[in-house]
């Protein structure tokens, strides 16, 4: 009986997959003929390239809880799959990194080889719900009632959850694009409490400004970006840097895109051990109403933004030179100024 489970729910979590992709290109049309188009398919065939792609997978999602589609499903799955996979495979050679918008507006992030691997587990449930509709074709009938409609009112209701969280990121990005539009200077005023934000390393693992702050140290977040060449530059020389304001400062490069070729450019030149880590869209920039790069924002143990924005190199290292490095002396050891000896 667990393997009925088990195809039963691999058939709601494909449906889910792909209703979630069918209903963000449906809902925010205007992304998904941006996507398309970026994605090389002629202007003139965009229209009906971005329809038929959210009514093949809209038929998609349906199809794979009928016991009788289900396998045909999972075949339209690994076609689709294979077709967008080499397509994304050509761009990157290429070097070309245009936003997917697989599940509408929130999902639109530059392209990179994370994809291969979420598409590779994609295609793995899709053989999944195939092997399962050949050896178990009567899944769900052959299941209690309450339970195959109780797994399917959990996707159901995960579905929801999942689509209103993408809601939600966008509209914070709107939020914030719509503050710094409005606020013409750049940067937050000295003093202000730094907004939080999460960066993403090429793991996947999440720092926040907490995170960076635990030590009761400064940060400086350093926003670059791997096809500025000035951002090169100063990759080069801020462990020299670093190593000046030992551990009373914490130095982390911020761009945007994938995490895995941030890391990779860090390596490249030559950060060492200084974090080189992702935002997510332009979060954090927006937030600290950054607006080129290279470009650094200090903030104080406290949590408060500690100095105006520094633009370029010149000017980051003027900042940082302002950081007192850490003394090395114990605690019990100092004497207070003025107290007598």
């Amino acid at each position: 009986m667990l393997i009925e489970y088990g195809v039963w729910v691999s058939r709601l979590g494909l449906a889910v997959v792909f209703g979630l992709s069918a209903w963000g290109k449906l809902a925010d049309r205007s992304a998904t003929r941006q996507a398309v188009g970026d994605f090389g398919v002629p202007l003139r065939w965009v229209p009906a390239v971005a329809w038929v792609l959210s009514i093949a997978e809209t038929i998609i999602a349906v199809g794979v809880l009928i016991p009788w589609l289900s396998g045909v499903a999972a075949v339209a799955v690994l076609v689709l799959l294979a077709v967008f996979t080499a397509v994304i495979a050509r761009l990157l050679r290429r070097g070309e990194h245009p936003s997917c918008s697989c599940f509408g507006a929130a999902s639109a992030t530059p392209i990179g080889p994370k994809i291969f691997v979420r598409n590779g587990l994609f295609a793995v449930l899709a053989v999944l719900v195939g092997i399962g509709a050949q050896t178990h074709p009567r899944v769900p009938m052959d299941l209690p009632a309450d339970d195959a409609i109780g797994c399917a009112v959990v996707a159901v209701l995960a579905a929801v959850l999942v689509r209103l969280a993408g809601q939600l990121r966008v509209l914070r990005r709107r939020v914030d694009e719509q503050a710094l539009s409005t606020l013409g200077a750049e940067g937050l005023p000295v003093g202000a409490v730094a907004p939080e934000f999460e960066l993403l390393g090429p793991d996947g693992a999440k720092t926040t400004l907490e995170d960076l702050l635990g030590e009761a140290k400064s940060v400086l977040l350093v926003f670059v970006h791997p096809g500025c060449e000035l951002c090169a530059a100063l990759a080069r020389e801020l462990p020299r840097w670093r190593a000046r304001t030992g551990d009373a400062l914490a130095i982390v490069a911020v761009g945007n895109g994938d995490a895995a070729e941030q890391a990779a450019w860090g390596i490249e030149n030559g950060l060492g051990d200084i974090p080189s880590l992702v935002q997510q869209g332009n979060e954090a920039a927006l937030r600290y109403r950054v607006r080129g790069t290279p470009s650094a924002v200090l903030i104080d143990p406290d949590g408060r933004v500690a100095a105006p924005v520094a633009r370029g190199g010149i000017a980051i290292r003027e900042l940082i030179g302002t950081v007192r490095p850490a003394s090395r002396e114990p605690a019990r050891d100092r004497i207070p100024a003025g107290a007598a000896r």
